[in-house]
C-alpha cells in the first residue's frame, strides 16, 4: 500500500478546498475601506456580517470581502453590482450618485443639528429611511440593505491655511465626490470643486492636484490624509451616507430563511458600523490623533451661521432645478424627518 507524504500546503489546500464544497452560496461583499474592524465603520460592518451570516448557516453561506476599493472605484463596483458579477457593497453617496442622482438631497449644507439627529433620519428602518430606500430600490433595482451615516460630520483639510471665514475658501482647490450638489456648494462658497474618485485623493492631495479636501474626522484619520494636508477645520457643514445593497435577484433567489439572515446580520452590523464611527471619534484614533500632527481649528458659530447663508440657496436651488417635483418631495421629506426628531432632543 502506498503512503502519501501530506506536506503542511498541502493539508492547508485541502482545507480550503473543503471548506468551498461546504458552502452553497458565496456572497462577495466589497467596500472602500480598511479591513481592520476597529479602523473604519465598514470595516466593522463586513467582519459582523461575515461572522453572523457564516456561524448562523453553519458555513453553508460564506461572504468573501472585498475591503480597500479592490474590486474597483465605488460606481464601478454599485454596476458590478447591478449586473450580478459582485453580490454587495457599502458604497458613498458619490458612487451612488450616477445611478440615483436624488442621493445629493443629504447635500443640504447645515441641515442636520447634531449626530443624534442624523443616526435617526439616516436609518433604513426610519420614516425617511423607508421612503428613500424604496425610491433607491425602484431606481436601481438593488436591494438596500443598510443606511448610514459615512464617518460623522464632514471636516475641511487643506494645505494652504486654516479655514475660519467665508472668505479663507476663495480660490482653493477643494476635492468633492462626484456629486453636482457638492460642486454647488464648494463653487457658492468661493472655491474650486474638483469632483474626484475615491481612489484618487490621495495622490491628488499628495502632488498639489488638489489644496484640500473635505470628510469626517474618522475617514480623514484612517485613511492618513494628516500625512498630505496641514490644515483640519472643523465646520460640521454635512453629513452624507453610506448605503448598503445587493444584487436584487440574488437576493430574491435566496430561500426565505436566508433572506432574512442576511437581513437581519445587515442591521446588526450596520449598528456596530455606526456605533464604531463614534468609538473613533471619541477615541485617540480620531480627533487627538490629528491634532498632534495637523493644526486644528473650531469655525466660530458666527462664522458657521455665513457659510450656511451662502451654501443652502445654492443646493436647493440645484435640488430643485435638478432632481424636479420627486427629488424635492424626497428633500422635503428628509428636512421634515429632521426638524421632528430634533424636536425630541
Amino acid at each position: 500500500m502506498k503512503l502519501w507524504k501530506l506536506t503542511a500546503s498541502t493539508i492547508a489546500g485541502l482545507c480550503l478546498a473543503s471548506q468551498a464544497f461546504a458552502a452553497d452560496i458565496t456572497i462577495r461583499l466589497s467596500h472602500l475601506n480598511p479591513e481592520d474592524p476597529f479602523g473604519s465603520h465598514s470595516g466593522a460592518m463586513t467582519a459582523v456580517f461575515k461572522s453572523l451570516v457564516e456561524s448562523n448557516s453553519n458555513g453553508r453561506i460564506e461572504v468573501q470581502l472585498f475591503p480597500n476599493g479592490q474590486l474597483g472605484k465605488d460606481s464601478e463596483v454599485i454596476d458590478q453590482v447591478r449586473s450580478g458579477l459582485v453580490e454587495s457593497t457599502i458604497s458613498s453617496s458619490g458612487g451612488m450618485a450616477p445611478y440615483f442622482p436624488a442621493v445629493g438631497i443629504f447635500d443640504i449644507p447645515f441641515a442636520f443639528p447634531n449626530i443624534g439627529v442624523a443616526s435617526k433620519v439616516i436609518d433604513k428602518d426610519s420614516s425617511f429611511g423607508q421612503a428613500f430606500a424604496a425610491d433607491l430600490e425602484e431606481k436601481t433595482g438593488l436591494k438596500v440593505l443598510g443606511l448610514l451615516d459615512s464617518g460623522g460630520f464632514f471636516a475641511f483639510t487643506n494645505s494652504k491655511h486654516a479655514i475660519e471665514t467665508v472668505e479663507d475658501m476663495k480660490g482653493m482647490g477643494i476635492r468633492t465626490m462626484t456629486l453636482p450638489t457638492h460642486e454647488a456648494m464648494i463653487s457658492a462658497l468661493g472655491a474650486k470643486p474638483l469632483p474626484l474618485a475615491w481612489a484618487e485623493v490621495y495622490s491628488a492631495l499628495q502632488t498639489g492636484v488638489a489644496d484640500g479636501q473635505m470628510n469626517p474626522v474618522p475617514t480623514i484619520a484612517f485613511t492618513n490624509l494628516d500625512e498630505v494636508q496641514k490644515y483640519l477645520s472643523i465646520t460640521n457643514h454635512i453629513i452624507t451616507p453610506y448605503i448598503w445593497t445587493m444584487n436584487e435577484d440574488f437576493f430574491a433567489s435566496l430561500s426565505p430563511e436566508d433572506q432574512y439572515l442576511v437581513s437581519w446580520a445587515a442591521d446588526v452590523a450596520t449598528d456596530a458600523g455606526r456605533s464604531m464611527s463614534r468609538v473613533i471619534e471619541a477615541s485617540d484614533k480620531g480627533l487627538p490623533s490629528l491634532m498632534e500632527t495637523m493644526e486644528v481649528n473650531v469655525v466660530s458659530s458666527e462664522e458657521i451661521a455665513k457659510f450656511a447663508e451662502v451654501s443652502q440657496p445654492a443646493v436647493r436651488e440645484l435640488i430643485e432645478q435638478s432632481y424636479g417635483e420627486e427629488g424635492t418631495s424626497l428633500l422635503n421629506a428628509m428636512m421634515a424627518s429632521i426638524s421632528e426628531e430634533n424636536d425630541k432632543f
